[in-house]
């Protein structure tokens, strides 16, 4: 900022005074208004801020009451990007396999419909729309999960066209949830490609896409005022730790890369990243495995946090093709006390509001047992069961403050697995509500 006024002003300088006299050019009124500006900068520009330490933080906005912070994982499938056109043709969005689920077996509820309708999430209001309604029920952070590979980004236009440039974007704060995985072709899949399906998108990346990775993450979203932030560090989760490192060539590799985006973020001005991960638990890299803990690899890499995508990655379902939510809740809860101490770092538990990925199965195949997409269902996910976990899982945090009253919710809109926050027709704000009574302001 000072740099700026400088260079600007130091032409102004020497002529300030003519500008005055030079009235075929300047009327009075406008020469008396840039004078002042002149006086204003030369008296007080020593009180402008000029790096991210200096500049105050944003007041944290509180949607959720008390000490506790919601976050919530934000699927980004809804909108038209050039990559699934390729592979799915002209205008394809993941709403076409919401649109064509069918009930597989007795009871099953399918298709889900919208409230909302098959919006478009990279149009600004749209997602304005979706920014009050989580800012109104109690969420405080949007954890979008975002994509890059070695040939460059995927689904970024949500974010980038829809949340960021939304007027109200403030309401929700944001953060990025890296989803390196590899992305496969299962939109929908066949039953004879399961649990192998074609890969079209390679998950590993080396260490000079990651250098691009976190230029763009540092230059693009950590300098928005409303990126989330824990301690003054912007938070960056990993979702698979064992496909950053062993793709990356190994943990000393994978060190050096966190610690170069580390360097990136405090020479703007933050005391550093903070950088989380998914799961590790049932992720270990190939590399370390049998030579490293999960939290000796926590402590070599510089992890500052654990947390869980979704329930189905903290405890299997163990019939097909449903399993009760309650019963499932019941391991997840017995999951959080085991993990909570024993990575060495805070633990976030999450909270699921259910499961069904059978929208992602190819709809005229038999529905068995063959593993992802198809999998079981998590039924009577109920909003008064929902709301039972919210409760349980508050307890949980205000009997552990170690784990820093933080919550991860799957999800905002996981529509093709079953887990989504967003209102449909049957349910409608009932979720919300839920969130909003045990957790809001």
């Amino acid at each position: 900022m000072r740099e700026i006024q400088h260079c600007y002003f130091g032409e102004v300088r020497p002529n300030i005074f003519s500008f005055i006299y030079m009235k075929k050019k300047y009327n009075p009124i406008r020469c008396f208004n840039l004078f002042f500006c002149y006086l204003f900068l030369v008296f007080f520009s020593e009180a402008i801020p000029t790096t991210a330490q200096e500049i105050p933080p944003m007041n944290p906005v509180k949607n959720s009451c008390g000490n506790f912070t919601v976050t919530c994982f934000y699927f980004p499938n809804y909108h038209i990007d050039p990559r699934n056109e390729k592979v799915h043709g002209k205008g394809w969005t993941e709403w076409e396999l919401v649109k064509n689920a069918k009930p597989r077996f007795d009871g099953h509820k399918q298709p889900k419909v919208p409230l909302w309708g098959y919006i478009d999430e990279a149009d600004p209001k749209v997602m304005a729309m979706k920014i009050d309604t989580a800012h109104k029920y109690g969420i405080d952070v949007f954890l979008f999960d975002w994509y890059w590979y070695n040939d460059g980004p995927f689904l970024q236009r949500c974010l980038e066209e829809g949340y960021l440039k939304a007027p109200n974007h403030s309401k929700v704060r944001f953060a990025i949830m890296w989803a390196i995985h590899t992305w496969l072709n299962i939109h929908p899949c066949a039953l004879k490609d399961a649990p192998s399906p074609p890969v079209l998108y390679p998950g590993e990346v080396t260490f000079e896409t990651f250098e691009k990775i976190t230029d763009h993450v540092v230059e693009k979203y950590f300098s928005n005022h409303a990126y989330w932030t824990i301690k003054g560090k912007p938070f960056f989760s990993i979702y698979e730790i064992h496909t950053f490192v062993d793709g990356i060539g190994g943990v000393d590799i994978a060190k050096k890369a966190l610690d170069s985006f580390q360097a990136k973020a405090r020479k703007r001005g933050f005391p550093g990243v903070h950088v989380n991960v998914v799961n590790i638990e049932s992720r270990m890299p190939k590399c370390v495995q049998g030579k490293m803990t999960p939290a000796e690899l926590i402590e070599y890499l510089g992890i500052d946090s654990v947390t869980s995508y979704a329930w189905v990655l903290d405890t299997p379902l163990e019939s097909f093709p449903t399993v009760n939510y309650s019963d499932v809740a019941k391991k997840v809860y017995r999951v959080w006390e085991e993990r909570v101490n024993i990575f060495g770092v805070p633990y976030y538990p999450n909270v699921s509001m259910g499961w069904d990925s059978s929208p992602r199965c190819k709809q005229d195949d038999p529905f068995e047992p063959r593993g992802y997409p198809f999998t079981p269902v998590i039924a009577n996910n109920t909003p008064q069961e929902f709301r039972k976990a919210l409760e349980r899982c508050k307890s949980f945090l205000e009997n552990h403050p170690e784990s820093e009253y933080i919550l991860t919710l799957n999800a905002w809109n996981e529509w093709t697995e079953g887990s989504y926050l967003e209102p449909d027709t049957e349910y409608k704000y009932a979720y919300l509500e839920a969130i909003k009574d045990v957790f809001g302001n």
